[in-house]
């Protein structure tokens, strides 16, 4: 049966709730702010007009939509990391096993190498038969993962053939073929000198077992609900603090000194009065001063013969 479409929901489910948080942080300060910013620095008038719808908050309910849809990914992820550490941690022997459905079943396979140290892609939950399940990796390695919960059948070359198949395909560095019960010999022959592992039950349950009982299984403050909560009110807060401080620059805008060149600023304005020019005062002429007692008697006739012609002079204007 082909795998149905996951939805976008699904996908970010399946990452670490972390990532779930930050997606919705960045899906919400890109739809409230970014689409604004983006077109409003466009020169078309239609885009820079709805560029400016943008900026006034007209698409601040698709944001919150958009981040509500995160979080909720994000809260489904946190809630399958407990589910996932409870399954395993219940498991007490091959019928505990048994009794669990194909998807518990990959479920508990991805937890069991999840404590081992590996990083999980959950590929196939969204089907019964999707081919590849699990995409293990670790120390630069990539390993895919099939699940086959065969209750009453043993795993044939056929399959074992097909998932060689896929690892080329792939480009792959190993599989492993995880089953419940055992395999065929023509399985276990084929599978001899490729970098394909056959994992059947017994050792199923034996790793189980095992990481059971290691520090893995110790709660990671990571998965404690008071982290979920705290990352939850610490990116309400920063949501908060962004648009109150937008909201304030919109309100008192900075306002730019106009630019005025220098060439305006030295050049004189035509609206001044124009001065008079400065006349620098008279310069005495210190070579006609007398300096003998002749020159000073000759200077004193001439003065005298002067202010003879001046009264004469002023009489006459009289």
């Amino acid at each position: 049966m082909a795998k149905r479409k996951e939805s976008g929901i699904e996908v970010v489910a399946s990452m670490p709730w972390p990532a779930g948080i930050v997606l919705g942080l960045i899906g919400y300060f890109a739809v409230r702010y970014g689409v604004g910013w983006y077109f409003g620095a466009m020169n078309n008038p239609y885009l820079s007009g709805l560029g400016k719808l943008a900026a006034s908050g007209i698409y601040a309910p698709l944001g919150w939509a958009l981040l509500i849809g995160c979080w909720f990914a994000a809260f489904a992820s946190f809630f399958g990391r407990a589910r996932r550490r409870r399954l395993l941690d219940a498991q007490s022997g091959a019928n505990s096993l048994r009794d669990m459905n194909w998807r518990e079943f990959e479920m508990l396979t991805g937890e069991a190498f999840r404590r081992q140290g590996y990083a999980i892609v959950e590929n196939g939950l969204g089907g019964a038969d999707g081919g590849i399940d699990l995409i293990l990796r670790k120390d630069g390695k990539t390993i895919l993962v099939q699940c086959k919960q065969w209750r009453n059948q043993r795993v044939d070359v056929k399959v074992v053939r097909e998932m060689f198949g896929v690892l080329v395909h792939e480009g792959a560095d190993a599989m492993k073929i995880v089953a419940l019960g055992d395999y065929t010999p023509d399985a276990q022959r084929f599978a001899q000198g490729k970098p394909i592992e056959l994992v059947d039950g017994g050792a199923l349950l034996a790793t189980v077992k095992s990481v059971q009982a290691t520090k893995a299984q110790i709660v990671r403050h990571m998965d404690r609900p008071v982290a979920f909560v705290a990352a939850i009110a610490a990116s309400l807060f920063v949501i908060f603090e962004i648009s109150v401080n937008t909201a304030t620059m919109q309100m008192n805008p900075v306002i730019q000194p106009a630019y005025v060149p220098p060439t305006a600023i030295l050049a004189p304005s035509r609206l001044l009065p124009r001065m008079a020019p400065i006349q620098s005062a008279p310069q005495t002429n210190y070579s006609q001063v007398p300096k003998t007692p002749e020159e000073l008697r000759a200077w004193k006739r001439k003065n005298a013969e002067a202010m003879k012609i001046l009264d004469g002079t002023t009489r006459e204007f009289q």
